[in-house]
């Protein structure tokens, strides 16, 4: 798998855990308003982002499986 394309999965990811964290942070505080819902929804957004690029990348020959 290119570098590159490693390097935008796992942005994505630490974008997808520092979403969950500030819906976290919101839900701590006390704070049940519109940041925690649009934390949410980034996270979702992002995660099914993830899964379509993961899906074309293996439909290109981008990422490739090893077998056992």
């Amino acid at each position: 798998m290119p570098l590159i394309y490693k390097i935008i999965i796992l942005s994505l990811l630490l974008l997808v855990i520092i979403s969950l964290v500030s819906a976290l942070i919101s839900m701590v505080k006390g704070d049940k308003t519109d940041k925690m819902v649009k934390s949410l929804t980034w996270r979702i957004g992002l995660s099914v982002f993830i899964f379509v690029l993961l899906i074309i990348g293996q439909a290109t020959g981008v990422i490739t499986s090893h077998g056992l």
